[in-house]
């Protein structure tokens, strides 16, 4: 049996929760669905640090927090909510009512910061389509820009998507330790199971410009 290691599996936590978004689905109750933490982990994820990014602590003011995105490519244009951990160690994901924002996990890296920076957005909730409804359509090499709370706008190059099994998602592939400047786009895709969820995630691979 595959055992992460220690660093994985305070990596996997937060991506595995966040991604099992039930709330994609049109008929969701509350868009804040996620599963348990995995077995053997009881504790909240560390959030990406200096050893992880090979930047020394203390060594820069606090990152600037992003406040929006945007796609010109698909029109998309959103503000960006903060997004933590519920209080069962599970990651937040944007309320149904509120499924034209997206959010940015702040448990992960800063878009701009070294580390992967994720976004996380609903494909659809019970309102109808949601910000992240059209991310399919992304093509490689598309922009996207994320404005920070200090108003500088920084740009990231599509390099890659990637549709996975909610049951075999690639965790270091998306969250593991890196020292680029990455982001990830994630959201529900694929068919819906019993429940009317979707049994997938549209992952979108992009590096700072």
């Amino acid at each position: 049996m595959f055992r992460p290691s220690s660093s994985l599996r305070r990596a996997a936590l937060p991506l595995l929760a966040c991604l099992f978004l039930a709330g994609c689905s049109s008929d969701a109750t509350d868009g804040t669905s996620a599963p348990a933490p995995l077995s053997g982990t009881s504790t909240a994820p560390e959030r990406t640090g200096a050893k992880e990014t090979g930047k020394p602590e203390g060594s820069r003011p606090a990152a600037a927090a992003p406040v929006r995105v945007g796609i010109p490519s698909l029109g998309i244009d959103s503000e960006l909510m903060r997004l933590g951990l519920n209080q069962d160690g599970t990651v937040e994901v944007p309320p149904a009512e509120k499924g034209m924002t997206a959010g940015w996990y702040t448990g992960g890296a800063t878009p701009g910061e070294p580390g992967a920076a994720v976004i996380i957005g609903h494909n659809d909730t019970r309102f109808g389509k949601a910000v992240f409804h059209d991310l399919k359509k992304i093509a490689k090499g598309a922009d996207i820009a994320v404005r920070n709370d200090r108003g500088a706008e920084l740009h990231f190059r599509v390099t890659g998507t990637e549709t996975v099994s909610k049951k075999a998602f690639p965790t270091e592939k998306v969250y593991g330790a890196t020292r680029a400047r990455t982001l990830r786009l994630i959201t529900c895709d694929g068919s819906f199971d019993a429940q009317g969820h979707p049994v997938d995630n549209l992952i979108v691979y992009a590096t700072r410009s």
